[in-house]
């Protein structure tokens, strides 16, 4: 009787907001990542000395972006996702596997690091693992969303929300200026169809 009322608890509590076992598991684990990132940023201290040379601030978080990309691995913190008018803010993992996503939202591999100047694709789920965006769908254009990496700050501005089929690749193709791509399934509690975030960068600034 009493496991059957936890069930029921546990499906309710899923339908409004997000699954707790995983919600907890998934928290556990952004509590690490923050840690990771402080390493990042001891780390990101010698690459500045590295490219100091570099006067041009675009360039110089270019080649920060690709020395810290060349030592992500998979489900390494690469850095923070801020969305404001969301109120939340989270830990982005490298890797978009089932395993790596259970930890936060996770940047796909293929795709470039903020700074690099091309498509940076981010996904994330909607109802397990902390749900980090369960609300993306109230995103609207002119809202503004930060990535803040270990070598910089990055502001970008939503374009649009689009809803598209599962198999869009083409939503991280590289487009005229440095965009922001956030993907998750849709609708709630469905894998028919994907929910996308377009937005792009407004301003850069070292960190």
């Amino acid at each position: 009787m009493c496991s059957g009322v936890l069930l029921l608890l546990d499906a309710g509590l899923t339908l409004a907001w997000q699954e707790p076992v995983s919600a907890f598991m998934a928290g556990r684990d952004q509590a690490a990542l923050r840690d990771e990132l402080k390493g990042l940023d001891e780390q990101a201290v010698t690459d500045k000395q590295a490219v100091a040379s570099e006067r041009d601030v675009r360039r110089r978080l270019a080649k920060l972006a690709r020395l810290q990309a060349r030592r992500d691995g998979k489900g390494d913190a690469v850095g923070r996702l801020r969305m404001p008018t969301l109120d939340r803010s989270y830990v982005v993992v490298e890797g978009t596997d089932l395993e790596t996503l259970r930890k936060g939202p996770g940047h796909y591999p293929k795709t470039p690091l903020p700074g690099q100047g091309g498509t940076v694709g981010v996904a994330g789920h909607r109802t397990t693992y902390g749900a980090p965006f369960r609300t993306v769908d109230k995103l609207k254009r002119g809202d503004e969303m930060q990535m803040d990496m270990p070598y910089g700050r990055f502001f970008y501005r939503v374009d649009k929300v689009q809803i598209v089929g599962p198999d869009a690749t083409w939503i991280t193709d590289k487009r005229k200026d440095e965009t922001l791509v956030l993907s998750a399934c849709h609708p709630l509690y469905s894998a028919a169809k994907r929910i996308v975030v377009f937005a792009t960068l407004e301003r850069s600034e070292p960190k």
